[in-house]
C-alpha cells in the first residue's frame, strides 16, 4: 500500500453497477471472512481453497483498500459457476530450479495460485537467499499487496505483480496499450509494522473515471487520453477508445513493461491484448493472466538483528524528517493501511455502499442470507 489509496488505481477499466445502494456499515472482519468462504464453497470450492480466498479479500477490506476486497466477490463467484475458473483447478509447478520456478495455475481461483506461488519463493528464497515463481493460466488476483505481506510476515522481502488486459496508454500512443500492471513490495520492519507499497501503472484508477461520467462531471487531463491519444477531461472519451494516462508518463509505462516482461513474458503466460477480460470477457474461458512472485531471505545473506536495526533507522530518519507547513507527520508506504486494519480489528470495518451492494449480490449468487451472515 501506498500511504493512501494508490491500491484502487488497480481498477480493471470496467464500469461500476449505477443502482441504488445501501447505507455504510461495520462489520466484523472475522463475519466477513466466513461469509466470503461459504460463498466460495457454494460455487465448488473446497474449504482449503475457499479458506485462502476469504482470506484474502477480508484482509484487503480491513486495510481499507475496498476496490479489491469483498467488492469483488460476486465476479469471482460468477467465473467459478461458469467455468473460466476452475473449481478443481490445481496450480502446480511445471519446472524449476534451486531458485526459480514456473508455475500452471491450472485457472483455479486467482488467490490459491498466487497463495502456492509465494509460498513456493519462500521456500527456495530459504535455500538460495532470493527467488523468483512465474505464474501462468491464472486470473484477476486481488490485491497485489497480500502475497507481498504473506512473505514479510515470516521475516523475508515480498515482491508481487501481475499483468493484465490493456486499459493504459504508452506515451505516444494511440488507444491502449499496457494493463494497470499492479506492483507491490512488503519489507519486514522490526519493531515497526512492515513496509508495504501496493500500485498500479495508471495515473488514476478506471473507476474515478467512470464515476464522473455517471455524474457528468469533468475530470482532470492527467487522468486519460481521449481515442487520438489527446489529453481529455472528458470521462466520455473510455468508453469511446480512450486509454488511462501511465503515472509520471514514461516512468509508469516503463515499470508496466517490467511487469508485462517478468509477469507475463518470462512466465509463459497471455501477454498484452492477448490477455482474457476477467469481468466483461467470457466467463466460461480462462484469461491467462500472468504474475510473478519473488522472495528474498534477508538472514541468508546478513543477520536479521542487523537489518532489523537498519531498517528501523531507515523508519526513524523518514519519520524524524523536516515537515512542510501544516504537515504533522510523514507517513511511510502502508502506515496509513496497517492503521485502517488496526481500526478494523477494534471496531469492526466500515463497507462503503457499493461494497455491501456487492455483497447482497453474492449473498443472493450463494443463496445466503447477509443479513444473519454478518450480523
Amino acid at each position: 500500500m501506498n500511504s493512501g489509496a494508490v491500491s484502487s488505481n488497480v481498477s480493471r477499466g470496467d464500469p461500476p453497477n449505477q443502482a441504488q445502494t445501501p447505507a455504510r456499515r461495520a462489520v466484523s472482519h472475522s463475519a466477513l471472512q466466513r461469509f466470503a468462504a461459504k460463498a466460495f464453497q457454494r460455487a465448488g470450492l473446497n474449504d482449503g481453497d475457499a479458506e485462502i480466498g476469504a482470506e484474502a479479500l477480508a484482509l484487503t477490506d480491513a486495510w481499507g483498500v475496498h476496490t479489491h476486497g469483498t467488492n469483488l466477490l460476486p465476479d469471482y463467484l460468477r467465473r467459478l459457476r461458469n467455468g473460466g475458473l476452475r473449481v478443481q483447478g490445481k496450480p502446480h509447478v511445471t519446472a524449476e530450479g534451486p531458485a526459480w520456478a514456473k508455475v500452471d495455475g491450472d485457472s483455479a481461483l486467482a488467490m490459491v495460485t498466487s497463495a502456492f506461488a509465494m509460498r513456493t519463493a519462500v521456500n527456495k528464497a530459504r535455500r538460495c537467499g532470493i527467488a523468483y515463481v512465474g505464474v501462468r493460466n491464472s486470473c484477476h488476483y486481488g490485491a497485489a499487496g497480500v502475497y507481498a505481506w504473506q512473505a514479510a510476515r515470516e521475516g523475508l522481502i515480498g515482491l508481487s505483480m501481475a499483468n493484465d488486459k490493456p486499459s493504459v496508454a504508452a506515451p505516444g500512443s494511440r488507444g491502449r496499450v499496457m494493463g494497470t500492471n499492479p506492483i507491490s513490495y512488503a519489507v519486514p520492519a522490526g519493531r515497526y509494522r512492515s513496509i508495504m507499497l501496493d500500485m498500479s501503472v495508471a495515473t488514476a484508477a478506471a473507476a474515478k473515471v467512470w464515476a464522473a461520467l455517471a455524474r457528468g462531471e469533468k475530470i482532470p487531463n492527467t487522468w486519460l487520453l481521449d481515442a487520438d491519444g489527446k489529453p481529455t477531461t472528458d470521462p466520455n472519451d473510455f468508453p469511446k477508445g480512450g486509454a488511462l494516462q501511465p503515472a509520471a508518463g514514461h516512468k509508469g509505462y516503463g515499470i508496466a513493461l517490467l511487469i508485462e516482461t517478468l509477469a507475463g513474458v518470462l512466465s509463459g503466460a497471455a501477454i498484452t491484448n492477448a490477455v482474457g477480460g476477467w469481468l466483461l470477457g467470457d466467463l466460461s474461458t480462462p484469461t491467462d493472466h500472468g504474475a510473478a512472485f519473488i522472495a528474498i531471505d534477508v538472514k541468508v545473506m546478513m543477520p536479521m538483528d542487523d537489518f532489523t536495526r537498519r531498517v528501523e533507522g531507515l523508519v526513524d530518519e523518514i519519520h524524524n524528517a523536516p515537515r512542510a507547513e501544516g504537515v504533522e507527520r510523514i507517513y511511510l508506504p502502508g502506515e496509513k493501511e496497517w492503521e485502517c486494519y488496526d481500526r478494523s480489528m477494534k471496531t469492526g470495518i466500515v463497507l462503503p455502499p457499493d461494497v455491501i451492494e456487492k455483497l447482497e449480490r453474492a449473498a443472493e449468487l450463494s443463496q445466503l442470507d447477509l443479513a444473519k451472515e454478518l450480523g
